[in-house]
């Protein structure tokens, strides 16, 4: 009866144990039936992040959720850190399912005979699941869950996924997470080289993020990144002389911020993008950095709200290297929110170069053409030159060098300022006028509206020979805005435009060692309210801003001096792979000003003067009879040299003081006296016909 009674309790209650475990694992397989799908990696809302042209990061805006959670690929990261990772956190993770039975039986038995939780027992996997849910695990039922969701995991994703998924999640203290972000942040460095401390730290942080923050709790972190370090010596990740020095090296406990370079165009490109996670643009990172360190100095000594900006290309590729929207984008006295490389202003004289490029193309002049510098009026239309003066007669050349004011508009009559406007178009460039109102004379003095990358592009073109290019700075998947239309036809003939760089290379070269290197041209706005310079070499071109954001007048600055400088400091950065100017074109020689045929002495504008009137009196008008000159004098002794302007006569001319001939014959009506003498001299002019013109004047010099 006994054994019966046994028996009977055997069969009840392992049948018992059998219903309990077929309802258990009923259980089991429902509730994991029952889990919602987990998110992969690109589910994940990630920082939105601008890389350059080599895929270096220039700036990251944190994600919907307000974390600084950037995207990383794995291979991005040392592989020192996921050695050490699975070291120290799951030494069995490339062999387990999604939990180790092990680990967690041992966190069990642990737990009951301590009374307490010794060891986790969780899994990388479990870990990732847990992060995937952002939700706590305190409770049984919590646990229970995430190790369902861990086997799911496990099913769904290889163990490299897996890794990815904590490297792209795992916390690190306030709203940073990922292994990307805490490097940054803690080392100020991307993680693909790292040395064994800073792994160590890394794999460390996360378990407890805010007690161990180094920027406040560095014992804490300094302890734990040493258990780390301890680990992987046991599981042979490290030698124990790696970890040992690792141990001694110091916490760095300053934290760094996310890199902020090139703000306006990435902002630019993040609302242009807005979906895209990964903004791939043209911009080189260290010309970037370079040019913006510029900006900062030289806004330094100017008072508020000064500022400026700047734009980079290689006029060869279209690539733009740097923009510069302003200094500082946090500086709100000087308005560094504004993109000032897109807002619209006055260019000044900047467009003169296309005006002289249009009469060489329409046979109006040559360079060597002459044409006289006067009081002009055209319509009613009264230019008058910057500083108030005249030069008098003068070569196309030298007109354009000197940017004067009456010449530009006397050529831009006779080519027309619909034509002007049409080919600034063909470049790229959209000008803006006033409503209602067509292209007039003033436009070639800057009355009319364009961006500083508007006129960086239309000097990319005259750096190409004539040739338009597309200036960008996207690299993938690029919107409409950034996409250049079909081939535009030349902006200039080859001829032009070489005979246009050729006359803006004779400019003086402030920095440069050589002459000739960069053709460029400035440009002050009416009203001192805008300063120019935009210049190329044979692969850059770069256009320099300098005014108020505001557009109120800043008295006293102009193109030359507060734009120039910053324009050729700017090529100092571009150095390393700059190029010379473009050779003449093929067949083509510069003229010999005697060589100029007859017609094409003088400039075909409207103010053309005659033979009769070329070829009349000869008069020297600079200086007068009786002058007293002051010339300043040079740190090596000598005078400045003195400028003799004359008019009529037949070329070439002669320069007599007191009656010995001083330097070699020339064509132009402007004579130089290299080092005038203190005291009474008698100048005489002599042209090609023997006739004369003379003056006398007294000359001081001025210490």
């Amino acid at each position: 009866m006994k054994i019966r009674s046994i028996t009977r309790w055997g069969f009840a209650i392992g049948g018992s144990g059998v219903l309990c475990a077929a309802a258990l694992t009923w259980k089991v397989v429902s509730d994991y039936q029952a889990l919602p799908p987990l998110p992969s990696v690109s589910d994940l809302s990630v920082s939105t992040v601008v890389l350059d042209r080599n895929d270096r990061l220039l700036r990251a805006f944190t994600s919907e959720d307000s974390k600084w959670r950037l995207p990383v690929d794995p291979a991005g990261i040392d592989p020192l850190y996921f050695e050490m990772l699975q070291a120290y956190e799951d030494k069995r993770f490339r062999s387990h399912g999604g939990v180790d039975i092990r680990a967690l039986g041992r966190a069990v038995f642990q737990a009951l005979k301590n009374g307490r939780l010794v060891s986790g027992g969780s899994t990388l996997t479990m870990q990732v699941a847990r992060l995937l849910e952002e939700t706590p695990t305190k409770t049984v039922q919590r646990k229970y869950l995430q190790i369902l969701k861990a086997v799911q995991l496990e099913q769904t994703a290889t163990k490299d996924e897996i890794l990815h998924l904590y490297a792209l999640r795992a916390p690190f203290g306030g709203n940073v997470e990922g292994v990307r972000a805490a490097s940054l942040i803690w080392f100020g460095k991307e993680p693909r080289r790292l040395t064994p401390a800073e792994a160590a730290l890394l794999v460390a942080l996360p378990q407890s993020p805010e007690r161990r923050r180094p920027d406040r709790f560095a014992e804490n972190a300094k302890n734990a990144r040493n258990r780390v370090l301890a680990r992987a010596v046991s599981a042979g990740v490290l030698d124990l002389e790696e970890a040992q020095s690792a141990a001694r090296e110091p916490l760095r406990a300053k934290r760094h911020s996310i890199p902020i370079l090139a703000a306006h165009e990435s902002r630019q490109a993040r609302l242009d993008s807005p979906k895209q996670a990964v903004l791939a643009l043209t911009l080189d990172r260290d010309v970037q950095q370079a040019l913006e360190g510029l900006a900062r100095r030289r806004v330094s000594v100017q008072p508020a709200p000064l500022t400026l900006a700047m734009v980079v290309a290689d006029h060869q590729t279209g690539d733009i290297l740097a923009s510069v929207g302003s200094p500082d984008l946090l500086d709100e006295g000087r308005a560094g929110h504004v993109d000032m490389t897109r807002s619209i202003r006055s260019p000044g004289s900047t467009l003169k170069p296309y005006i002289y490029g249009l009469a060489f193309e329409e046979g109006i002049g040559l360079p060597e053409s002459l044409i006289v510098d006067r009081p002009t009026d055209i319509g009613g239309y009264r230019p008058t030159n910057f500083d108030l003066a005249y030069q008098g007669t003068v070569t196309l050349r030298e007109a354009l060098q000197l940017s004067l004011n009456t010449p530009a508009v006397q050529l831009l009559e006779a080519v027309g300022p619909s034509r002007l406007l049409a080919r600034l178009k063909r470049a790229g460039v959209r000008p803006a006028l006033e409503t209602g109102q067509g292209p007039g004379l003033a436009i070639g003095l800057g009355g009319i509206g364009l961006s500083l990358r508007d006129l960086t592009q239309s000097f990319a073109a005259l750096a190409r020979q004539g040739d338009a290019i597309h200036l960008r700075t996207c690299r993938s998947s690029c919107p409409a805005t950034e996409v250049s239309g079909r081939k535009s036809l030349p902006v200039l003939p080859e001829k032009a435009a070489w005979q246009v760089t050729e006359a803006l290379s004779g400019l003086q070269q402030p920095l440069n060692p050589e002459k000739g290197l960069i053709a460029y041209k400035t440009g002050t706005s009416y009203g001192y309210r805008d300063a120019w310079a935009v210049g190329y070499d044979g692969r850059y071109v770069v256009g320099v801003w300098s005014g108020r954001a505001d557009g109120s007048p800043v008295p006293g600055q102009t193109g030359a001096t507060a734009a120039v400088p910053i324009l050729f400091e700017a090529f100092q950065s571009l150095s390393a792979g700059r190029r010379s100017l473009p050779q003449p074109p093929h067949g083509y020689s510069v003229t010999d000003p005697r060589q100029v045929p007859e017609a094409l002495r003088y400039a075909r504008v409207q103010s053309r003067p005659d033979q009769k009137r070329r070829e009349g009196r000869l008069g020297i008008t600079f200086p007068p009879n009786g002058a007293e000159l002051q010339l300043e004098r040079r740190q090596s002794g000598s005078n400045d040299p003195l400028v003799v302007k004359f008019q009529g006569g037949q070329r070439p001319y002669r320069l007599f003081v007191n009656g010995a001939p001083i330097g070699e014959a020339v064509f132009d009506q402007r004579l130089l006296w290299p080092a005038p003498e203190t005291g009474f001299a008698n100048l005489m002019i002599l042209d090609a016909a023997g006739r004369s013109s003379k003056v006398s004047v007294s000359i001081e010099t001025k210490p």
